[in-house]
């Protein structure tokens, strides 16, 4: 029986050794979730403040507490800024960060990648 050849693994760029994190984990863990990328998508394309009802519109089916729990990490994590105007009725505006809008590119990508390959896909 033929033994299996071992696959090297390139090292991590910029990292120091086996203990080093892959960054593609960090990635998904930020992206993870069925709206994630959507909402992160559309927030970056809009490319303005949006408040949550037409955002929500732009994204839908999605849940109002789905929304809102996506917002708030996204916030959290430095993505999406959420601006509070003391005006009645309230008003909620959110707006991608500059941080945030450096997906861009990474999220076009995969854009381009899926309109591409999607009639190739097995389902």
């Amino acid at each position: 029986m033929a033994q299996a050849k071992a696959i090297e693994v390139p090292p991590i760029e910029g990292g120091n050794g086996a203990t080093d994190r892959c960054p593609m984990i960090d990635f998904v863990n930020l992206v993870s979730g069925k709206w994630a990328i959507p909402i992160l998508y559309r927030l970056i394309v809009t490319g303005c403040p949006i408040r949550f009802g037409e955002l929500q519109r732009a994204v839908a089916p999605i849940t109002q507490k789905e929304l809102t729990r996506q917002l708030r990490l996204f916030e959290h994590r430095g993505l999406v800024y959420r601006r509070v105007y003391a005006e009645m009725p309230p008003r909620v505006e959110y707006e991608i960060t500059p941080l945030g809008r450096t997906l861009r590119g990474t999220l076009d990508s995969l854009a381009h990648w899926m309109r591409v390959n999607a009639s190739h896909l097995i389902t």
